[in-house]
């Protein structure tokens, strides 16, 4: 087959000098616009098939010659990392930007448990079964327990809050939306922590300090600052100065997407961690001007953005899928089925307790972690640092995580809600 599409786009390109760039552009375009089109064929829902369609689209393009938008993450993590890292970042801002109400403290409390319990669980037992299962070495699982262990803000997006003012903040969506928010940032210790076994071995006298004192204290924290810093001065830029000519009046949601760059790359100067800082600056901006409809056109806009990002990462990502799958066996595809059906549900269900949280509510916040592409992001930073080994097997496990998260939330998370917002109005 590969053989046959060669020689025909041999043929074509000499008819009709076909330039590879053009042939990638109309391609993507094509696959995009098919993937969110085709879904509205069998429901007037949101395509939430579309991601998935977006991935086994891309996947089709090793059969056209030389229509791999991005080369695989193996051989050059520092493209996958840069362009995964925008997406999360604009999804980051989003999910700060919908909370509407911050509430009490019981309302934080699912988010904060799944945080500081259901985290760290599932980041210790996938690293075992990366040990155990795989044979990875001590820094390789640590690794890959980071980088599965977060809540996508990209891929979580249907199961969270709605934009500014569309209310809808119900304690699952709530859990949701602020867990997907925060624990990108709140992974990235232990990300270092790989690093600094990778590097320097398991003798914690030489680095342990350092971790513990930098990488955990001191960029969480340096980032919660920036955020709330950056997010009270584009609340005055947008909506107090100048008094009589405010930048929100000007309808402008570029102002968005800039603000989360100069926030970002703020924090990542001073050693903060960036996507800590822009989920607390979209929450903070979020309570200046709370009724003002410019919230939400920067919401709509930044959203926007974050959706071209995602498909075409998701179109690239597919197309290097039959790359990074080809060492795939039966243990990776264990821990994958291990993490999306056990580890995660396990962890959030055991988190969640005490809560106040109903039965099917606490399940649906459990089982709902979805993986995407934060995970991406950052094995590719680690990868692109060139201490990790076992590269491949890492990439393998990520590449069939992403593909079922997508496959079995995707298509069941719409269900899931209905039945929970049927059973809540019958409960009222």
């Amino acid at each position: 087959m590969a053989i046959l599409s060669v020689m025909i786009f041999d043929e074509l390109s000499a008819f009709f000098a076909i330039e590879t760039y053009h042939l990638q552009l109309a391609f993507v375009g094509m696959v995009i616009i098919l993937s969110y089109w085709l879904p509205r064929l069998v429901s007037r829902k949101e395509p939430v098939a579309a991601p998935l369609i977006l991935v086994f689209s891309g996947g089709t393009a090793f059969l056209l010659p030389e229509v791999s938008p991005l080369p695989d993450p193996v051989s050059s993590p520092k493209i996958w990392e840069h362009l995964s890292e925008m997406a999360v970042i604009v999804a980051l801002f989003g999910a700060g930007m919908r909370i509407d109400e911050i509430g009490s403290w019981r309302r934080w409390q699912p988010a904060t448990r799944l945080l500081i319990i259901a985290m760290p669980l599932t980041i210790i037992a996938v690293a075992i079964l990366g040990a155990g299962l795989v044979g990875l070495s001590l820094a390789s699982s640590v690794l890959l327990g980071a980088i599965l262990a977060p809540t996508d803000p990209v891929l979580a997006s249907d199961v969270q809050v709605g934009p500014p003012h569309k209310g809808g903040e119900r304690p699952v969506r709530f859990a949701l939306t602020t867990e997907a928010g925060l624990n990108d940032g709140l992974a990235f210790p232990f990300v270092y922590l790989a690093l600094f076994v990778a590097a320097e071995g398991m003798t914690p006298t030489s680095w342990a300090l350092e971790w513990v004192g930098i990488d955990v204290f001191y960029k969480i924290l340096v980032g919660g600052v920036v955020g709330w810093a950056g997010g009270r001065m584009l609340g005055l830029v947008l909506f107090k100065i100048p008094r009589n000519a405010t930048l929100a009046e000007t309808g402008s949601g570029v102002i968005a997407l800039a603000g989360v760059f100069l926030c970002y790359g703020s924090s990542e100067l001073v050693e903060g961690y960036g996507f800590i800082a822009v989920a607390v600056m979209g929450f903070n901006l979020r309570r200046i001007e709370k009724e003002h409809d410019f919230h939400r056109r920067l919401h709509d806009f930044s959203e926007a953005i974050e959706h071209g990002l995602t498909a075409l990462l998701l179109v690239a990502f597919g197309s290097v899928l039959p790359v990074l799958l080809t060492n795939l066996n039966w243990t990776h595809l264990a821990i994958a089925l291990g993490l999306i059906m056990v580890i995660r549900p396990l962890a959030g269900w055991i988190s969640l307790s005490g809560t106040g949280l109903r039965r099917g509510e606490r399940m649906i916040v459990a089982v709902y972690g979805i993986r995407g592409i934060g995970s991406i992001y950052y094995l590719a930073y680690a990868a692109s640092q060139g201490e990790i080994e076992q590269q491949a097997e890492l990439w393998s496990i990520v590449a069939i995580v992403v593909l079922l998260s997508t496959m079995l939330h995707g298509f069941t998370v719409g269900f899931a809600m209905d039945r929970l917002r049927s059973a809540g109005s019958q409960s009222g």
